[in-house]
């Protein structure tokens, strides 16, 4: 039984690391964007404002990108 407790143990440590890619959408008003969200799968993790470098940063890869 020890065994099962050791093995289990890691298993639960790793969980949170196998997660779904974290992806950023543009929130856009009259063409301008307005936030973006992080998102990872359907859920909302956090919203960005573009203006901050963060987003600016964000919105440069995607501009680049296109």
């Amino acid at each position: 039984m020890s065994e099962e407790a050791v093995q289990t143990a890691p298993a639960a440590d790793e969980a949170p690391a196998v997660t779904e890619d974290v992806s950023y959408q543009a929130v856009e008003k009259e063409g301008t964007v307005t936030a973006i969200w992080e998102m990872q799968g359907q859920k909302h993790l956090r919203t960005i404002d573009p203006r901050s470098i963060e987003g600016k940063q964000i919105l440069a890869l995607f501009e680049t990108a296109g």
